[in-house]
């Protein structure tokens, strides 16, 4: 569906430009465009380069070990099913989101999911630790917003950082919103473990 939305806006874009005569400009925009998008690409791609070398670093040093033991009792009340391998990997996951780094959360964030879901037995449909799993990373609490920093410097910011605090208020009320509203629906629910 977003293909043929996608298609339409491309192709009112190109009759607007024929009927108002700035075919000129629609094909400089569209050049523009483009080198902008490879500039912003190869930003990102450096910047995710360097923080999943960071969280490398982090693993090797036995630091990520440590923020996964200072993360445990926050995770173990919320996910008060979740084994060591889900533990592991919660933390992985909690800790990549802490420093905005949704693409080196991802990994730990699947292997999390799938055994929380192998863990609660149930088949074909969600579990409450997979749901909750969900929503804390749609609605991730983050103290380093690396990717939202890195597409403000790309763009011209001066101080990129300058958005910390909001950025710790709004993410820190989205987190709490979305976990008191996962463990909501779960005892409405009662969807299962």
């Amino acid at each position: 569906m977003m293909s043929y939305i996608w298609l339409l806006m491309a192709a009112a874009a190109v009759l607007a430009a024929f009927y108002t005569g700035n075919i000129n400009v629609l094909t400089q925009a569209i050049a523009d465009g483009a080198g902008s998008a490879v500039t912003l690409g190869l930003s990102l791609c450096g910047m995710i380069c360097l923080w999943c070398g960071v969280m490398e670093v982090m693993r090797r040093s036995g630091l990520s070990e440590k923020l996964s033991r200072f993360l445990r009792p926050v995770l173990g009340f919320l996910f008060p099913n979740a084994d060591s391998i889900a533990m592991d990997a919660l933390a992985a996951n909690v800790s990549a989101n802490l420093l905005g780094l949704g693409n080196a959360a991802t990994p730990s964030g699947l292997v999390a999911a799938k055994r929380l879901q192998e863990i609660s037995g149930n088949k074909g449909k969600a579990s409450d630790g997979f749901a909750l799993l969900v929503v804390m990373n749609t609605a991730s609490l983050q103290l380093i917003p690396v990717t939202i920093a890195t597409l403000r410097g790309a763009n011209g910011a001066a101080m990129p950082y300058d958005i910390l605090p909001h950025v710790w208020v709004t993410s820190a009320a989205g987190m709490t919103a979305a976990i008191v509203s996962a463990k909501i629906f779960a005892r409405i629910w009662g969807r299962g473990k």
